[in-house]
């Protein structure tokens, strides 16, 4: 029998529109193909399904209290949880971590210009317009993480790049083969 992979949180963390869903989808697919048991909760996803549309500081804060246990639930089972929440405030990543053994936190990282230019849903451009208020990198802050354990650029890496760099980093850690 072989050996039994330790469950693992990791959380990506950057502005709206900076590519986290899109690196953590394309890493999912390619934990599946490798037999891992691997799960994804990604904001917009959660969100609508447990009904949740208060963006207060407040209500930010218990929506990613209840992700980080959800998370923990399942990273303690042996599963690989990839969680794509902007979390733009470090209280929350903080709290993620010290609830969750095993953590990782990744840091997508890329200028303002370029998420606003990625924006299909315009989000930034109702922000920008006065339309959304609190909205993550126009009037309400992103508090860029500490330490890290891994930080990709999208602005200056290929989706390939960016992926290849987060699957080293499990495999490093003794999650992946």
């Amino acid at each position: 029998m072989s050996e039994e992979k330790k469950g693992v949180t990791v959380w990506f963390t950057g502005l709206p529109c900076c590519g986290k869903t899109t690196i953590a989808k394309e890493l999912k697919k390619r934990l599946d193909e490798k037999g891992c048991d691997a799960e994804l909760l990604d904001g917009d996803t959660v969100r609508d399904f447990i009904r949740n549309r208060d963006f207060s500081k407040e209500g930010r804060n218990k929506h990613l209290r209840y992700i980080a246990l959800m998370a923990r639930l399942l990273s303690r089972r042996g599963t690989i949880v990839l969680c794509t929440f902007v979390s733009p405030y470090r209280e929350n990543r903080d709290f993620a971590r010290s609830i969750n053994e095993n953590f990782l936190e990744i840091y997508v990282k890329a200028p303002l210009e370029v998420c606003i230019e990625r924006d299909v849903k315009g989000m930034y451009k109702k922000a920008l317009a006065g339309e959304i208020k609190g909205f993550t990198g126009i009037d309400d802050p992103y508090e860029e993480p500490d330490n890290p354990e891994l930080i990709v650029e999208t602005d200056e890496e290929t989706l390939e790049e960016s992926v290849e760099k987060v699957m080293n980093l499990l495999k490093e850690r003794g999650h992946v083969d």
